[in-house]
């Protein structure tokens, strides 16, 4: 499905050549994998920045740009009668290729070609990462380069290009993740619908999977739904949903296009929290809303964050939780007990947008580098804010036990940390709120529908539905 017009893509990949000194640009699109045997494979997904130049969601295609002549050639194979039987047939290689403003279709005989006499000329060839081995062995069969040295011959120039382009999002762009976030956010009013007791996770996740598939839609990960909160990235559904429980929900949509949304709700399994659930919430909450706040051009993500620790550590010093002055604290890392991934990241046609590039290369500059220390190394984005950025911000407050014990053993930041009220907390689980935005000239605008996330919200939104 293309998103958008021919003029679109061709204009899109007219602003990449210009930005790339010479030479030729070699992108590689993604194959289908089988699960278990060949002919039985996971759902495809074409690779996203093959999407972002040419908007082609099908296997077995890559395409070269030449950035002297900027004649650009989509390569593939065309349907046999062997795989219309089993798949149908869909539109030529050429009819695709003339979609998205392209002039030239070629088969891959064509493609070693174009290469070899590339090569042989001293033109370089410039290539993305690869995150796929078989697009490892690609580069090995028509560059020549041993999979172990792959990593190294990747073009740091294109990556930059790349990064920088994609990193700005177009009108149309956020329409698209207007409409992504949207229905994300069904998917969530939903979940706290069905968090009642009694309920099993594994029916509130096929539930929300579910309302993304009947829009057409696919997840944009795989759901976190979970009563154990403190688990960063749990991905099983075991449990059953008992009064007392807290239900975290990390789950969001993908359109056809390949645009996501992320979002992340914490709600109680029960009617309302308990007393201890409300006031970490609210902690959580009011650092939430303090980072919305900060959100505009100009601004350094990692600044944001900072805000974030220390809203968060105020908060956890009026439950007895935490001691000191908070901004000594965040500096040495004590807030990492409780909170230990980062604030957010890029949002697009990736939920962690152009990771396949290298965080340090989306969320960084080679003048402000990433932080490696514990905590920090979790902020996938620190760098300056521009106009046309879309980020998810999520802070969270989680009770990791085996995490609570290793630092009491060693009495870490025990000048910050007050452990033995820490001790009441450790069976707690986590809690974390997300929502997305784009930044505009003196602000950020909230992305699709709204998501409920104060208190008397969640409670409305649980007592609207009820579901057999």
């Amino acid at each position: 499905m293309f998103a958008f017009s021919k003029t679109t893509y061709v204009a899109r990949r007219a602003k990449l050549m210009s930005r790339v000194s010479q030479g030729i640009v070699f992108l590689l699109g993604n194959e289908e994998v089988g699960i278990n045997f060949a002919s039985n494979c996971y759902p495809f997904r074409q690779d996203s920045t093959f999407l972002y130049y040419f908007g082609i969601s099908k296997p077995g295609l890559c395409a070269t740009l030449d950035v002297s002549s900027g004649e650009t050639v989509v390569y593939g194979k065309e349907q046999s009668i062997d795989d219309i039987v089993w798949t149908g047939e869909i539109p030529s290689l050429r009819e695709l290729a003339g979609r998205a403003g392209v002039d030239i279709a070629s088969p891959f005989s064509k493609l070693a070609e174009c290469l070899n006499k590339a090569i042989k000329s001293g033109r370089r060839i410039h290539f993305l990462p690869p995150y796929r081995p078989e697009n490892t062995l690609k580069l090995q069969k028509y560059l020549g380069i041993h999979p172990l040295m792959v990593q190294q011959a990747v073009s740091s120039e294109l990556i930059r290009a790349i990064a920088l382009q994609r990193s700005i999002k177009s009108e149309e762009e956020i329409e698209q993740l207007h409409e992504a976030v949207s229905l994300s956010s069904r998917m969530h009013r939903r979940a706290m619908q069905l968090a009642v007791p009694g309920r099993r996770e594994s029916e509130i996740a096929a539930e929300i999977h579910r309302l993304a598939q009947e829009q057409g839609a696919r997840l944009s990960f795989p759901s976190i739904v979970t009563t154990q909160g403190h688990i960063l990235h749990k991905t099983s559904y075991e449990n059953t949903l008992k009064e007392g429980d807290m239900l975290l929900v990390d789950a969001g949509a993908e359109l056809p296009t390949g645009y996501c949304g992320d979002l992340s709700s914490t709600v109680p399994a029960g009617e309302e929290f308990s007393e201890k659930q409300r006031e970490i919430y609210e902690i959580v909450l009011a650092s939430h809303l303090e980072a919305v706040k900060q959100l505009k051009p100009s601004v350094y993500f990692m600044d944001i964050y900072k805000q974030t620790c220390r809203k968060l550590f105020e908060g956890l010093k009026s439950v007895g939780l935490a001691k000191g002055n908070a901004s000594e604290a965040v500096e040495c890392g004590a807030h990492t007990l409780f909170y230990q991934c980062g604030l957010g990241h890029m949002l697009g046609l990736d939920v962690h947008d152009m990771e396949d590039l290298g965080e340090e290369n989306v969320g960084y500059t080679p003048d402000y580098r990433k932080r490696l220390e514990f905590g920090y190394k979790s902020l996938r984005l620190g760098k300056k804010l521009e106009t046309g950025y879309v980020v998810t911000v999520e802070p969270g407050i989680y009770f990791i036990p085996q995490l609570i014990d290793q630092w009491k053993a060693e009495n870490r930041h025990s000048e910050f940390i007050n452990y033995s009220k820490v001790e009441e907390y450790r069976n707690f689980g986590g809690i974390r709120n997300e929502e997305n935005f784009v930044i505009r000239p003196k602000g950020c605008e909230l992305l699709g529908e709204n998501k409920p996330k104060q208190i008397h919200e969640i409670r409305r939104m649980k007592n609207e539905f009820s579901m057999p």
